[in-house]
C-alpha cells in the first residue's frame, strides 16, 4: 500500500490551523496487472444472458458456438461501457450523479448511433408506460 504524505498544520483565514497534506499526488494509474486481476465475470455481461438473447435471434435448429457467444459477450459489454461512459460524462458536466434514459439517448446520438437511439427511444417510452401502469395498480 502506498505511503500517504504527512499532514502539516496550515493556518486558514480565521487564524486557526487546518491539517493539509504536503502535496496532492495524483492517484496512480491502474496497471495492466490490476486490470488482469478483475475477474472476467465482473467485466462482462453474464454469458448465459448473452446466449439466451442470441438463441432467440436464430432459428430453433441453429447452434451457436462457444467462441461466438464469448465474442458477442465481449462486444456488447464494451458497447455498453462505451455508451455509458459518454452518458456519465454528460452527467458529470451537469453535476448530476444519476445516469438516466435520456442521457443514454443523448450519448448514442453524440456517438453517431442515431438509428439505435431512435429505436431505444421507442423502447424507453414503452418501459415508462408499463411502469406507470404498474404503479397505478400498486396504488389501488
Amino acid at each position: 500500500m502506498p505511503e500517504l504524505p504527512p499532514l502539516v498544520p496550515v493556518p486558514n483565514d480565521d487564524g486557526h490551523d487546518q491539517l493539509h497534506a504536503d502535496d496532492n499526488p495524483e492517484p496512480a494509474p491502474i496497471t495492466e496487472q490490476e486490470v488482469g486481476e478483475y475477474r472476467e465475470q465482473d467485466r462482462f455481461l453474464p454469458i448465459a444472458n448473452v446466449a439466451r438473447i442470441m438463441k432467440a435471434s436464430v432459428p430453433g435448429t441453429a447452434k451457436i458456438a462457444k467462441d461466438a457467444k464469448e465474442c458477442v459477450q465481449e462486444c456488447v459489454s464494451e458497447f455498453i461501457s462505451f455508451v455509458t461512459s459518454e452518458a456519465a460524462e454528460r452527467c458529470q458536466l451537469e453535476k448530476r450523479k444519476t445516469v438516466g434514459g435520456e442521457d443514454i439517448l443523448h450519448a448514442m446520438t453524440a456517438l453517431g448511433l442515431e438509428n439505435y437511439a431512435e429505436t431505444l427511444k421507442i423502447h424507453l417510452a414503452k418501459l415508462r408506460a408499463h411502469q406507470a401502469s404498474n404503479n397505478g395498480i400498486d396504488d389501488d
